[in-house]
């Protein structure tokens, strides 16, 4: 039997407080796969990062990629690790800022649809973002990651003002 890494991902958990209550942006894949989805489906800004890159700098990287700027200046806090269905580990951190969502602009992918079609489409990994009360993120988010979110509620209180 080989060892096979398991897909790592790493992510930024970006957070605000808009009328003492905790808000969390998540991000909705783009593409045909998903334009129907919604329950479930939407994600912390994440992606895939190699062996020999550290998880924090993936982290904020791909934030970068998938929201189109910089992540906000702040000192990111480990939430650890989650394993998704899929077997993926994705790793988060907490981070307290504000990003306005009109201004997103994902970097974009090229798959085959429709699938066996022979035709290319270029796609944005991400189409849309969006903020969320806790309640409601819970509900949105691919179900691992909800632990995410739950460690970030136990770090600072959904209602702490």
């Amino acid at each position: 039997m080989s060892a096979r890494r398991s897909r790592h991902s790493a992510g930024i958990v970006l957070h605000r407080r808009r009328a003492d209550q905790l808000e969390v942006l998540l991000v909705h894949p783009g593409g045909p796969l998903w334009a129907r989805r919604d329950a479930g489906a939407w994600s912390i800004p994440k992606g895939e990062y190699p062996d020999d890159e550290d998880p924090l700098a993936a982290a904020l990287r791909e934030f970068e990629e998938e929201l189109g700027s910089a992540p906000p200046a702040g000192k990111p806090v480990d939430l650890g690790e989650i394993r998704q269905k899929s077997g993926k580990l994705v790793r988060g951190w907490a981070l307290a800022g504000d990003l306005d969502v009109g201004t997103v602009t994902s970097n974009t992918f090229e798959i085959e649809w429709p699938p066996r079609s022979g035709k290319r489409v270029e796609i944005p990994e991400v189409d849309r973002a969006e903020w969320f009360g806790l309640e409601i993120a819970r509900e949105k988010i691919n179900p691992a990651q909800v632990a995410l979110l739950d460690r970030l509620d136990q770090l600072l209180g959904s209602n702490a003002g």
